[in-house]
């Protein structure tokens, strides 16, 4: 799966936890998933876990606390479905 599906696959996944869903419409790599997006940390933990559903990898605890921008999650999934 490459960078650019992943990516749009990580919007589809961040956008019922996302207050304002046209943040989304901008959001690139570099998006800061807290900061930028407005999603709280408890959220994020809920991201997290749709990611490993929805791309049937499993994200440990040190992956997940370096996750803080879009591209972070990419780059994470990506190396775990290569």
């Amino acid at each position: 799966m490459d960078e650019n599906a992943i990516f749009k696959e990580m919007i589809t996944i961040l956008e019922p936890y996302v207050k304002d869903a046209s943040l989304l419409e901008k959001a690139t790599m570099e998006t800061h998933i807290l900061e930028d997006l407005k999603v709280n940390s408890a959220r994020l933990v809920d991201v997290i876990i749709k990611c490993e559903d929805t791309f049937d990898i499993e994200i440990d605890d040190d992956e997940a606390d370096n996750i803080r921008t879009i591209g972070d999650a990419v780059t994470a999934i990506k190396q775990k479905v290569a």
